[in-house]
């Protein structure tokens, strides 16, 4: 087992527990002083089924009286509509501040459940239990939640930290080769902008993590939200630009994945929007050309695209300028000096853009 301790502005630290196994929720339930409570469990339709009664058996063993509510898997559920009824049953429950919401499953459950949480009574206690390799070295940490509104990811959002962050790594070893890639781009995009020496790792680690060996993907996890951890530490409202770093790949991405919503996994558009932001920084003579290639490379023994086919431009440029770290000063573009040297560079223009996209269409020549 390991652990990780996270500092937050409001002095309401919260740890990350890296487990193989749902028995260790019972010393952190306990730990936490939570027992006898209350829980309502978000999960969804693919999750629920696999461990929901195993999850419910360790909390009713703390004495922990359970309800649930299961929503369609998918980025679709990320909605207001989904967030009313986890509403609606939190108040019709009547449930107190110091009852317990629960998120059992990747990062649409993870995102929505903390949306709520940090509404409901202004603060219900949250506890992450992320199911997916996206949810675990991404979404559940840095308190970062929200809901998606008219095709624009997570357009509505708050900052809420989880009381505990519960990881059972064992569950990795159950996710589709889809889903386990999809989240695998959300590591090495940590290692490109903070950490050459873990890219390197990737690289000669490539079979253990592609066999999903479950130390390698304890060490993988571990030092995936290491970088996160520490990144969140110096900027949790995302103001100082520090954190900015973390969405290297997610301006194009973002835009990609809404228009391209129910086709393409979050994870895949990160990988598309970082060879897109790697284009640009070689372009800007930031990388060389060798370096670019590298990058854009790395993704394909991972199953991760590094070309995209029926896009209309026009359109992905119109999402990306209503992206939300647009502001008065222009849009924060993540761009790379380096492997493991990310900086935001606020000079990117539309043709700029527009050419990164274009370097991203499929052809039957591409090479």
């Amino acid at each position: 087992m390991n652990r990780l301790q996270v500092k937050t502005p409001d002095k309401r630290d919260y740890e990350i527990v890296l487990d193989k196994g749902f028995n260790g929720l019972t010393a952190e339930i306990e730990r936490l002083e939570l027992k006898g409570r209350k829980a309502l469990v978000v999960s969804d339709t693919i999750v629920a089924p696999l461990y929901l009664d195993k999850l419910t058996e360790v909390l009713n063993a703390s004495d922990i009286k359970v309800e649930n509510i299961i929503l369609p898997a998918g980025e679709e559920s990320k909605n207001q509509d989904n967030a009313m009824k986890i509403q609606n049953l939190l108040i019709d429950g009547n449930y107190k501040r110091t009852d317990i919401m629960i998120a059992l499953g990747g990062g649409v459950i993870g995102d929505i459940s903390g949306y709520v949480s940090s509404v409901y009574h202004r603060g219900l206690i949250f506890i992450q239990i992320p199911t997916t390799l996206l949810s675990m070295v991404d979404s559940s940490v840095g308190g970062k939640n929200g809901v998606d509104y008219n095709g624009i990811k997570n357009v509505l959002g708050t900052f809420y930290n989880p009381a505990l962050v519960y990881m059972n790594l064992e569950v990795l070893q159950t996710l589709d080769e889809r889903q386990f890639f999809n989240g695998f781009a959300e590591a090495m995009k940590s290692a490109i902008i903070k950490d050459a020496i873990y890219y390197e790792w990737q690289i000669e680690n490539m079979y253990e993590i592609c066999d999903k060996d479950l130390d390698t993907l304890e060490e993988l996890v571990l030092r995936s939200i290491t970088i996160k951890k520490n990144v969140v530490e110096k900027d949790f409202y995302d103001t100082k630009g520090e954190r900015a770093l973390l969405n290297l790949g997610h301006t194009v991405g973002h835009a990609i994945e809404s228009e391209k919503m129910g086709v393409l996994l979050h994870g895949e558009c990160v990988a598309l929007g970082t060879v897109a932001a790697a284009y640009i920084s070689y372009k800007k003579q930031m990388l060389s050309l060798e370096e670019y290639l590298e990058i854009r490379d790395m993704f394909v023994p991972f199953n991760l695209p590094i070309t995209v086919d029926t896009i209309d431009l026009d359109n992905v440029i119109g999402k990306i300028a209503k992206d939300k770290k647009q502001d008065n000063l222009g849009l924060a573009f993540v761009l790379l000096k380096k492997i493991g040297k990310a900086v935001v560079d606020r000079t990117v223009t539309k043709d700029e853009i527009m050419a990164s996209l274009k370097e991203l269409e499929y052809t039957d020549d591409y090479e």
